[in-house]
């Protein structure tokens, strides 16, 4: 699984003009599923999202995670971030996982979510989405669970 994590003052996401998930402070995760991803890919994603330490403590560091300091997540499906663009200038998605099992993997990370006390909104899985963002910092992060990078 990869995902891109933003922090953000506010952020919302919008199908045909309507919004379907609207968060304030916390984080935005666009998060695309691979075709090898298991459990253990869906598991170590939630821990590092759920934990990474990007908000402010009193001293100004980042030492907070979304959990310390009661924030939401806005997840929104992104089979893109597995565009392979290393031959010629078209991105190629054979790595993305098929629609079926990406959908699953995508629904089980906003649950798991949800399990840990996260207001968690999402977008509309394979729909076309505009996403506004707010972002706080800006403080962006990528994680790959098979830590590709």
């Amino acid at each position: 699984m990869r995902a891109v994590v933003q922090r953000v003052a506010e952020a919302n996401v919008k199908v045909k003009g309507n919004v379907v998930g609207e968060i304030s402070k916390g984080l935005l995760v666009f998060l695309g599923v691979g075709e090898d991803d298991s459990e253990k890919d869906l598991e170590y994603m939630v821990d590092k999202v759920l934990g990474l330490r990007i908000f402010e403590d009193e001293n100004n560091k980042m030492n907070l995670s979304v959990m310390d300091i009661g924030g939401e997540l806005l997840v929104v499906s992104q089979f893109t971030l597995y565009g392979d663009v290393r031959k010629g200038k078209r991105p190629s998605f054979t790595s993305s996982a098929y629609p079926e099992l990406a959908e699953e993997i995508y629904e089980q990370f906003i649950e798991k979510c949800r399990e840990k006390g996260i207001r968690t909104e999402k977008g509309v899985f394979g729909a076309h989405m505009e996403v506004s963002i707010l972002n706080d910092g800006p403080v962006t992060i990528l994680i790959d669970s098979k830590k590709v990078f």
